[in-house]
């Protein structure tokens, strides 16, 4: 008695000839856009320059891939706290030069 042959293999794209996508991936650039935006916000003013840099490159990004990048919400927020920290920031410059605001020293 004998067997037939085996079927043939798997295609190895585990596709049935169809193509599939991609699932959207967040943009790197707009999450630390955001991290650096509360950094700058909380404790590192300067860090609010670096926040509207890469929020603004991450815009750009987003909207060149075509759906093929998520994160827009993210690359705002950013860009709104880097400016925010700019603002203060210089406010406490101006407040700091104008002396409304003084550095506490101590005096023997």
């Amino acid at each position: 008695m004998s067997y037939p042959p085996p079927p043939p293999p798997p295609d190895p794209s585990g596709g049935y000839g169809y193509g599939g996508y991609a699932a959207p991936r967040t943009n790197q650039k707009a999450i630390w856009s955001l991290v650096t935006g509360i950094l700058g916000l909380v404790c590192c003013a300067p860090a609010g320059i670096v926040a509207l840099v890469l929020g603004n490159g991450a815009k750009k990004e987003i909207a060149a891939s075509n759906g093929m990048e998520t994160g827009s919400g993210m690359a705002q927020a950013g860009v709104i706290l880097g400016i925010v920290a700019i603002v203060l920031f210089v406010f406490g410059i101006i407040a700091f030069a104008g002396g409304l605001v003084s550095v506490p020293t101590t005096s023997p």
